[in-house]
């Protein structure tokens, strides 16, 4: 009888740490059971040290996630992702109020603040993980995405043609901690001064009214 009872309570143990262990996988691929008063977006738009600390300064904007997109490798690392071989863009991924800010208005930030028209490239930083994507999570927001890349060409706003990429949205993986909030973090670190100041600079200038 006390070999039976050890059995089972061993069983549910290793069940209950199979269940959080899986847990714990599925939520750090997403936002995930999100509020009826959010929305997420997911961009790649260079390298995600920029694309945080610029969105996470928009009022209605909740949370702002950095993390890898669009490729095929399962819970790639950051050194994986690096190499150009995972398929994945660093990428952001979103919550927020769509009673405070818009899809669009977060589609205007997204081609205001990098070169859309540069392939596997922004700047300095070139490879496939680099590359212009929008990652859109429902038809609204997919022709929402289609309707100003067209906007943007008919204008002529760029020189070159845009070569953003707009998809499907599949997955998300959370970047590992020490990416996150990596700017605030980091503000005197080389890199932050010589690429991310200027391309705050620039969206200040013309989205201050919208920040927080």
């Amino acid at each position: 009888m006390r070999v039976l009872l050890s059995t089972v309570i061993i069983f549910v143990l290793l069940s209950c740490e199979m269940n959080a262990q899986k847990n714990i996988k599925t939520t750090k691929k997403s936002f995930e059971n999100m509020e009826n008063n959010t929305a997420v977006a997911t961009f790649g738009n260079g390298c995600f040290w920029c694309t945080e600390a610029i969105f996470m300064q928009l009022k209605g904007v909740e949370n702002v996630m950095p993390g890898y997109s669009g490729g095929s490798v399962k819970n790639p690392s950051y050194k994986e992702v690096c190499t150009g071989s995972t398929g994945h863009a660093e990428a952001i991924q979103i919550k927020y109020n769509p009673e405070v800010i818009s899809y669009k208005e977060l589609l205007d930030v997204f081609f205001y603040t990098h070169d859309p028209t540069t392939l596997n490239r922004q700047g300095n930083d070139i490879g496939t993980q680099y590359r212009s994507v929008i990652f859109y999570h429902d038809e609204t927001q997919k022709v929402e995405a289609e309707k100003i890349i067209n906007l943007l060409t008919n204008e002529k706003v760029y020189d070159n043609n845009i070569v953003t990429e707009v998809v499907p949205f599949d997955v998300f993986y959370f970047a590992e901690d020490y990416h996150k909030n990596y700017y605030n973090n980091n503000k005197n670190q080389g890199y932050c001064r010589a690429v991310i100041n200027p391309k705050l600079d620039k969206f200040m200038k013309k989205y201050a009214s919208k920040t927080k």
